[in-house]
């Protein structure tokens, strides 16, 4: 299948607009990450607390946040989990918490989010998850089946597995226990215990060693990567075009992480994997067009290497369009249909197979055909040729 047969689009032709293109965007997000945003790294990397909160109802993060501010909680990030889940996360700075006390974010984000405690009783819903021996105590002191217990241990263990299973870690109200544990048994709970809106189901600490190691591991991997791809294409073609295609990597990896600045979106984990992703993703495009620049040069030796690049172009630009067009459809789905966990992750797609197809026509080639019209004077005719085969010598044997 092909989109276009036969094109001649004159590509290098239009390289003072694809620099300008490159310019703008590479420069603001410069500016962004110096002047403006910065580079907004998540929690992963600069250290804090995550604490994962499921609200009976679904959450208004507006209000959550003002509870969080009335608390002293300030810049907290609060993002929604999957669509229907009424869960969400919220992201605590280290300033906010302390590593040696991994309960302290949150215990700050229960009192600020539990607007109205009930005095003398627990929050069946949080008070450090209420477990099975505080329910079982509760029901054997009021004894409200006058039975052995063993029954109340079966009873409790009933109660956590509607709250924990059931319910998913909240109870609207005690009576979601009904029809799982005896009437009299849910009035004594009543008794000692109520239920908030809201329960932390999880809280997750990451330090300032763990976010600095992460941080150097992940730019270690980037730039690891790029120097593989250059030490490959030196070998499989020649140095240049190692050089052409890791700068134009780099191009795409500078405009993706600049547009999260641009964006102030934060960088996760999970972005950097994006990061890589494309990485390979936009090596893989350019080496499909060198691929064919190499074939055609030993082809059309009588051709300028401008005219050579162009046609080689044209003569992929339909795998191009196929592979980019559809991995693009499948990552913009992703970020529109993916919710807030996948956002980060699939907006760096998004940007980088846009940036990355283009750069493999855009960047890498016209630097090739720069360099090597500067290296021949300006001539461009066959200086990007790889050694033709070495002519077979002939031995004449005398008869």
């Amino acid at each position: 299948m092909e989109f276009f047969r036969n094109t001649n689009i004159d590509f290098l032709g239009k390289k003072w607009y694809f620099l300008s293109f490159s310019l703008v965007f590479s420069v603001a997000g410069i500016l962004s990450m110096m002047f403006w945003h910065g580079v907004p790294l998540g929690v992963d990397f600069r250290g804090g607390t995550l604490v994962y909160v499921k609200f009976t109802q679904a959450p208004d993060n507006r209000a959550i946040r003002a509870d969080l501010d009335k608390a002293g909680l300030h810049n907290a990030v609060i993002q929604a989990l999957e669509a229907g889940s009424n869960e969400v996360v919220i992201k605590l700075d280290l300033k906010e918490t302390s590593e040696a006390d991994l309960s302290k974010g949150k215990n700050q984000i229960i009192a600020a989010l539990e607007t109205n405690p009930v005095a003398g009783k627990q929050d069946l819903n949080n008070s450090d998850k209420v477990g099975f021996a505080a329910v079982r105590d509760a029901l054997l002191a009021r004894d409200p089946l006058h039975a052995q217990p063993a029954e109340y241990d079966r009873v409790a263990r009933a109660v956590l597995n509607v709250r924990d299973k059931v319910k998913g870690g909240v109870l609207a109200s005690l009576d979601d226990l009904k029809g799982q544990v005896a009437d009299a048994a849910i009035d004594a709970l009543k008794q000692d215990f109520y239920t908030s809106n809201f329960g932390v189901r999880q809280a997750d600490i990451v330090g300032p060693q763990v976010g600095g190691q992460l941080k150097k591991q992940a730019t270690l991997a980037v730039v690891f990567s790029l120097i593989a791809m250059l030490v490959y294409l030196w070998f499989r073609f020649e140095l240049i075009y190692g050089v052409a295609a890791v700068v134009a990597v780099f191009h795409d990896t500078l405009i993706t992480v600049g547009a999260f600045s641009l964006t102030n979106q934060e960088i996760t984990l999970t972005v950097i994997a994006a990061i890589l992703t494309l990485v390979g993703y936009s090596m893989n495009d350019t080496i499909v067009v060198f691929d064919r620049i190499r074939e055609n040069v030993k082809l059309m030796r009588r051709e300028s290497l401008a005219e050579i690049v162009n046609k080689s172009i044209n003569q992929t630009l339909s795998r191009t369009i196929l592979t980019s067009g559809l991995t693009f459809l499948t990552v913009l789905s992703l970020y529109l249909f993916g919710g807030e966990v996948l956002h980060g992750f699939s907006f760096a797609l998004v940007v980088g197979i846009i940036i990355g197809t283009y750069s493999s026509i855009a960047v890498a080639a016209p630097m090739l055909v720069a360099y090597t019209e500067w290296r021949s004077g300006k001539t461009g005719r066959g200086v990007a040729a790889l050694p033709a085969p070495a002519a077979k010598n002939k031995v004449r044997v005398k008869v």
